[in-house]
């Protein structure tokens, strides 16, 4: 273990990933299952504008995916507290299957038309809703707490392979026909459920009370108490939104840098090769200490690329701007996911989880929502200056109002002291932040 200015690098810690099977087990479903949604997002794009020629409706599968998931997510969450969690995502993976094969069997009859496609990305959108966050708080029950910060390392590095593989591979598969995406979507996640069904769970997730409105509500109650939490969640939100520039490639693409399409492929994978790389650094020199230093440092660098991409004519430039916004946001990402599920019971993982991807959800919708609507009011440059800067001034004014957010030196809040009371339900204590 080597220590550089309060940032502990190591590089002797075992890797988890070959350490751990059952971890292992789960970085490479979620691969699979990525890679597969991926491709079903290329493939269902396609052939929905391909059947309609309508802009509206395209923009309609992405609201059909959102809705479930703005009505569902907290009932996942629950449901992720109350059940066992390797069964709930083998589930819903054979849910997706099943609706991936209709598509499949629709398209080979000639049959299928855009309400069908509306209708399977509702109910992919609901399952999703219920995977997503089970997935997540699904790690702190395979990995010890000392391996969390490198376990969200691969996990990032899992997500961000998947962005690569899966839009490639979707593209070129799809020159084959739709059913051949379809085909190999269902496989990919076959192989997925498969793999988590095989995993071993070290911890068991303690039975709740009765579901009821309140116990629903409390994954909501704890985050507004965890001030940590509460920064770290809202933070997410506010920089996907302010700094969407990747909502805007295509424009930059044709009518900046004038490269057209093959201009635009690199456009979207260097962030994605950047977060891929850096994701692979952190899980072998993760940071253990002066985690706010690094989160806002991290947030600096993503604002300074966005302004930075935004005002450049070159494509090397523009390339470069692009890539460490991906690394710089997977630093922060990290950074983020350990704080969350670090300083939350393993008993309320689901239901903060749930919270969790509700914002991040959230944002990313509304993020590519907003940066439409400054390209459209100012143009996509200044848009994109708007939403570089954006994200700094958020980043400062985050460290005045989360002040226990600035000041962490580990990911461990010591702020607050959990309670058992006698009925179970985790509750909070306030109490001075320990000062070494």
């Amino acid at each position: 273990m080597i220590q550089q200015e309060g940032f502990i690098i190591t590089a002797s810690r075992p890797n988890v990933l070959r350490t751990n099977r059952s971890y292992r087990r789960l970085w490479f479903a979620r691969i699979f299952t990525t890679t597969s949604f991926q491709m079903l997002t290329v493939a269902i794009s396609w052939q929905m504008y391909i059947l309609t020629h309508d802009a509206f409706k395209l923009g309609l599968v992405g609201l059909a995916e959102f809705i479930p998931m703005l009505l569902l997510t907290l009932i996942a969450g629950q449901v992720a507290d109350r059940f066992e969690r390797r069964k709930i995502i083998f589930i819903c993976q054979l849910v997706e299957c099943a609706v991936v094969a209709l598509l499949l069997v629709l398209t080979l009859g000639g049959w299928i038309q855009g309400h069908h496609i509306l209708i399977a990305a509702a109910i992919l959108g609901a399952s999703r809703s219920f995977e997503n966050p089970t997935n997540s708080a699904m790690v702190p029950d395979l990995v010890d707490k000392e391996e969390l910060p490198q376990a969200a390392a691969w996990s990032a590095s899992a997500g961000q392979t998947a962005s690569i593989i899966g839009p490639a591979l979707g593209g070129l598969l799809l020159t084959f026909g739709p059913s051949v995406v379809y085909t190999t979507s269902i496989a990919a996640l076959l192989i997925s459920a498969f793999l988590i069904l095989s995993i071993q769970v070290k911890r068991a997730v303690r039975k709740l009370e009765t579901i009821s409105m309140d116990s629903l509500l409390n994954g909501l109650r704890f985050v507004f108490k965890r001030k940590v939490i509460l920064g770290t969640i809202s933070l997410d939100l506010f920089a996907v939104l302010l700094g969407g520039a990747t909502a805007l490639l295509p424009i930059f693409a044709e009518d900046v840098l004038h490269t057209g399409s093959w201009g635009l492929g690199l456009l979207r994978t260097a962030p994605a090769v950047g977060a891929l790389l850096m994701s692979l650094v952190l899980t072998r020199y993760s940071i253990q200490n002066s985690i706010s230093k690094y989160l806002f440092i991290s947030l600096a660098i993503f604002g300074l690329s966005t302004v930075l991409f935004a005002v450049s004519k070159n494509l090397v430039l523009s390339l470069v701007a692009l890539f460490l916004i991906g690394a710089s946001d997977v630093v922060s990402v990290v950074i983020r996911s350990t704080l969350v599920q670090l300083n939350t019971p393993r008993e309320m993982q689901g239901r903060v989880n749930a919270v969790n991807m509700l914002f991040i959800g959230t944002s990313n919708q509304l993020g590519e929502f907003e940066s439409g609507t400054m390209a459209n009011w100012f143009g996509a440059v200044v848009a994109t200056v708007i939403g570089g800067i954006g994200t700094l001034v958020v980043a400062v004014l985050w460290m005045y109002l989360f002040p226990v957010l600035r000041n962490m030196k580990t990911y461990y809040d010591t702020s607050y002291e959990r309670e058992e009371p006698e009925n179970g339900t985790p509750e909070l204590r306030s109490t001075p932040i320990q000062q070494k």
